[in-house]
């Protein structure tokens, strides 16, 4: 790949990283439970190993239940690990309370992130996420690809060519998650997937050789298959902690592979079901509304599909969509924007009455207090009434 500007404190990480291996520290990793998140730790995982190092202990939220990010239960997990170096993958930069809580404990933070930047950052000891201030670098890659860059660095750092299939074999992961996470396809993202993509269909996983032989995935061309799978990844069916994305792809059995992306596919059918009952439910409360937004929630709906539902609303209204799941005293939202839209600027705004909020201009999400709600929409109606 060709030389781009450096991201800032990508260096840096990589030497605390060379410093924990040589040194035999504990190494904990934190990533998000969508298919970039997965990507991004698999990546990492796998540089350790080149190494002789390992991972003591990865621990993925369960978004249903513990909403997105860095969480109690994460860290409480982690505890008798401490002291250790604890790298977050895809979440952290929000996390301000979690990560001095963190620190607390006796954990070095790494935080290796792409979402937006809220009023600051937090007392991590490292942070590497393009938006931060001071970096020169492409601002859009996804999780994965940063995690793809780290692990280049890594090997720099041991004085170490990275071998071609290793290369590729990682290439193919942020081929994968950038496309899935919606990433801009341009300049170092465009590399990524023109490069990663070529070798997806003679992947060496048997995890991708299962879902590209899938049965129902035949007579689509390959970004039909492509698009199909990351779906079929970010299906929620979680076995010991670990999403069915980290499961699959780190699978060595491809008979156990081709088991677990049929279950995938299935539970995909079932999925799409759910989402269009969402779908007619939104737009039944909606009939009669003109308003510049849709703000709607429910008991009923699953968290984890509220994202995708929220993506499908944006575009056939052209209006932002916030979406929320309502629980017994807080509320968890994901968010969809037409471009030109900053959702994550509109939440700014709000801040200190919401639990927790970020992600991406057209993409986040959020956690609210119930009693907070409807002010909560009064605010963002004001707000793109304005735009």
């Amino acid at each position: 790949m060709s030389k781009t500007k450096e991201i800032k404190n990508l260096r840096k990480a990589a030497e605390r990283i060379k410093k924990a291996i040589e040194n035999k520290e504990n190494i904990v990793v934190y990533g998000d439970a969508d298919l970039d998140g997965v990507s991004s730790v698999i990546i990492f995982k796998e540089t350790l190993k080149n190494f002789g190092a390992d991972v003591k202990a990865i621990y993925f939220p369960d978004r249903e239940k513990e909403g997105y990010g860095i969480n109690k239960n994460g860290l409480n997990f982690f505890k008798k690990y401490a002291p250790a170096l604890f790298v977050a993958f895809d979440c952290g930069i929000g996390n301000f309370k979690e990560i001095k809580q963190a620190k607390k404990m006796g954990f070095e933070v790494i935080i290796v992130d792409h979402h937006e930047i809220l009023d600051e950052i937090p007392v991590a000891d490292i942070i590497v996420d393009p938006k931060q201030k001071g970096d020169r670098s492409f601002k859009y890659y996804a999780a994965a690809g940063l995690s793809l860059k780290l692990s280049e660095e890594i090997f720099k750092v041991f004085r170490k060519k990275m071998p071609e299939s290793i290369r590729q074999n990682f290439l193919e992961l942020s081929a994968m998650a950038t496309i899935a996470d919606m990433m801009p396809q341009e300049d170092e993202n465009k590399k990524i997937i023109n490069e990663g993509i070529k070798y997806l269909e003679k992947s060496w996983r048997p995890g991708i050789q299962a879902l590209f032989e899938l049965e129902e995935l035949r007579g689509l061309n390959l970004f039909q298959k492509i698009y199909k799978i990351n779906s079929l990844l970010n299906v929620r069916d979680v076995e010991n902690g670990l999403p069915a994305a980290y499961r699959i792809l780190t699978c060595l059995s491809k008979e156990e592979a081709k088991i677990l992306a049929k279950k995938l596919y299935n539970k995909g059918e079932e999925r799409k079901e759910k989402i269009e009952e969402i779908i007619n439910d939104v737009e039944k409360k909606i009939l009669n509304k003109n308003e510049p937004i849709i703000f709607e929630g429910s008991n009923d709906w699953d968290l984890s599909l509220l994202g995708i539902s929220a993506s499908y609303l944006c575009a056939k209204y052209k209006k932002p969509v916030f979406l929320f799941k309502k629980g017994k005293s807080e509320s968890q939202g994901g968010v969809r924007t037409p471009k030109g839209f900053n959702s994550v600027e509109a939440m700014k705004e709000f801040s200190k009455k919401l639990l927790t909020y970020g992600g991406h201009p057209q993409a986040s999400g959020f956690r609210i207090k119930n009693k907070n709600i409807e002010d909560f929409k009064k605010h963002l109606l004001k707000y793109f009434d304005k735009k």
